[in-house]
This record gives C-alpha cells, sequence and structure tokens, in this order.
C-alpha cells in the first residue's frame, strides 16, 4: 500500500530541508575562475523555450535537468540569485513536458527517455525544496508524485529500468538508467514525496544481482560485464538510498578505485560521465580521500576548459558541450554542498 503524501506546512517543509551545508574550503583561484565562466557559459547557451539539449537537439529534457541542477548548485534559486531567472525558465521547460501518465519528457526526441525523467525527478525535487510559492509548490508536488508514480510502473520483473518503460522496452534494463532513477527517487522522497519503499528495495536487489564478485557491475540483470561508469554510478546510488553499510559497497569501492583513481585513464569510456559520479562517491568519503582526489580532477578539468566569447565549456563526444559542461561543473561544485542530494 503506498503511504499518503508527506503533508508539511510551506515553511515547516522549508526549514526541514534547510540542511547546513558543510563548510568548504574556498576553491583555488583557477577553479572558481573556470567555474564562474562555465555557469555563464550555461546560461548563454539556454534556449529560448527554457531548455539545453545534446547534438542534434536529442535528449532536451536529460540536459536541460543536468543544466539547472549545475545551475543550482551555485547557490542560486528559482526566487534569487545570479541565475534564477535560466532556473525558472528550466523549471518552466520540464512541467511543460509532464505528461498526463506521469512520464517527464516526450519520446519524440527523448527517445531514451526515462534518462530524462530521472534527471528531471533529481532536478525538479531540488527546486521544491527552496520553492515558497503556494502555486508553484503545488504544480511541483503534483508533477513529482504522477512522476513517483510513472517510474514505479516503468520499473522492470528484475528492479532496474531501461532506457524506456519495462512496457515499452520488452522488461529490458540497463545499469545507468537505473542509477538515474534512484537518485530521482531519492530527492523526490526527500523532497516530501510519497515513494514507495519496494521501488527501492527491488532496484537496491537489482543493483546487487548485477555486481560481480570482483566488485564490478554489469551493464545489465542480462550480462554485459563490470563497467566502471556504472560501477561508480551504482555506488553512488547505494548511498543515496541510505545503503553506506551495504555489504556489497566495499568491493564495489575496490573496482571503482582499481579503474578510475587515476584521473588519467581513458581507457574505460564515458570519462566524465563515470567521474560525474565516482566525485560523488569520494565527496561522501570526506577527508584525505576526497581533497587528493579533488585536487586532481579540478587540474585536469581546468586544463581542458575552453572558451568561446560565451565562457568555459568543456567538449565531449556525441552527446554535446552543454552535456559535458554541466556534468563538469556538478564535479567542480560538489564542495559548496547546496544541494541535499549531493551533501553528505
Amino acid at each position: 500500500m503506498i503511504p499518503p503524501r508527506l503533508r508539511l506546512p510551506a515553511g515547516l517543509l522549508l526549514a526541514a530541508l534547510s540542511v547546513v551545508a558543510p563548510s568548504a574550503s574556498a576553491a583555488p583561484p583557477a577553479t572558481a575562475d573556470v567555474i564562474a565562466s562555465g555557469l555563464e557559459w550555461l546560461a548563454n547557451r539556454q534556449s529560448r523555450r527554457g531548455s539545453w539539449s545534446a547534438n542534434e537537439g536529442r535528449y532536451p529534457t536529460a540536459i536541460t535537468a543536468i543544466a539547472g541542477t549545475a545551475l543550482l548548485m551555485e547557490g542560486s534559486t528559482t526566487a534569487q540569485g545570479r541565475y534564477a531567472e535560466p532556473i525558472r525558465r528550466s523549471v518552466d521547460f520540464l512541467i511543460s513536458r509532464a505528461r498526463p501518465n506521469g512520464l517527464i519528457g516526450d519520446p519524440k526526441d527523448d527517445d531514451r527517455y526515462t534518462y530524462g525523467h530521472g534527471f528531471a525527478m533529481l532536478f525538479l525535487s531540488q527546486v521544491l525544496g527552496e520553492e515558497d510559492d503556494d502555486r508553484r509548490r503545488e504544480e511541483l508536488v503534483g508533477v513529482l508524485t504522477r512522476a513517483v508514480e510513472f517510474s514505479g510502473r516503468a520499473q522492470t520483473k528484475d528492479g532496474g529500468w531501461g532506457y524506456v518503460s519495462a512496457a515499452d522496452g520488452n522488461d529490458f534494463d540497463e545499469g545507468s538508467t537505473t542509477i538515474t532513477q534512484v537518485q530521482g527517487l531519492r530527492g523526490c522522497r526527500n523532497a516530501g514525496i510519497a515513494v514507495p519503499r519496494e521501488i527501492i528495495d527491488r532496484a537496491i536487489g537489482y543493483v546487487h544481482a548485477c555486481t560481480l564478485p570482483d566488485g564490478g557491475v554489469q551493464y545489465s540483470s542480462k550480462g554485459g560485464g563490470g563497467r566502471p561508469a556504472i560501477s561508480a554510478a551504482a555506488i553512488a546510488a547505494l548511498f543515496n538510498a541510505g545503503e553506506e553499510d551495504d555489504t556489497h559497497v566495499p568491493r564495489m569501492l575496490a573496482y571503482a578505485r582499481k579503474h578510475l583513481g587515476n584521473i588519467a585513464n581513458n581507457s574505460f569510456g564515458h570519462w566524465h560521465y563515470a567521474h560525474f559520479y565516482y566525485a560523488q562517491v569520494m565527496y561522501r568519503e570526506e577527508g584525505e580521500s576526497w581533497e587528493t582526489y579533488r585536487d586532481q580532477v579540478e587540474r585536469r578539468l581546468v586544463e581542458e576548459a575552453q572558451r568561446d566569447p560565451q565562457g568555459t565549456y568543456w567538449t565531449q563526444g556525441y552527446i554535446g558541450h552543454a552535456y559535458t559542461t554541466a556534468t563538469n561543473l556538478t564535479i567542480l561544485q560538489l564542495d559548496k554542498g547546496m544541494l541535499p542530494i549531493y551533501q553528505r
């Protein structure tokens, strides 16, 4: 049975979600400059509709949510801050793509729509925690409540998710889209949206079933071999699900460190995606492990940054500059501790 949605007065809910961010050391000047210039580039590249997209206009829901999250991490909200306007426009765009069945996205240009749905839940749930306009809060709660219900229906019999819903994809699942659902659902739960525990438990069981003896997490419940990027993402998802003491985590961490601990290692593919999640894992580790990793990844990202008249950006293969720039800005801003989903 699905429990009733948590109902709190707006002010009380905001107080409950206003977690005091951990004190963060100031970023080195070169890093701070790249962050500031990268955020400007993102804001300048937002479309008039309020969206960003991948190459060839693909995946606008996912890329808009990832870019909007990067802007939120700067400290702006929909009501105040340097990026309040582009954040509001991002929210408007994503709400406009919410369908009656709960899906946030449009299969016409989000052919792998589960990604967009998961990232949109994560972004909008972080917005909800700081939204003080009653009408907009009510709208967001409705969108996210239906989105959670859609995710529950879209889950496969093995507890994962595929590029599309279980019904549309013949019950196919794969690791990376599963992680977006777990993080999005956790964000919703943190924001007071009811998330049935059985959905999360089944997803945790899926991650366990996909974890190989060496700690690598395979591509799908059907096989595909261990993947460093998916392994890092799976650890982050377990942490978000409150499973820091999960017995699978130590060997998963050992596998991730083996393949991702060397910042210069590009042999496994999807470097930016992998470190988008591995950085979240290392941030939760705290102390010297995080500081050493942070310094190394910052140096690499600062060196790889490119500039044009609109600001600083990063390139990456077939997905596109907005995606890579937003994921790298997420890595570089974790130390700010601004968003509940990324806090320790």
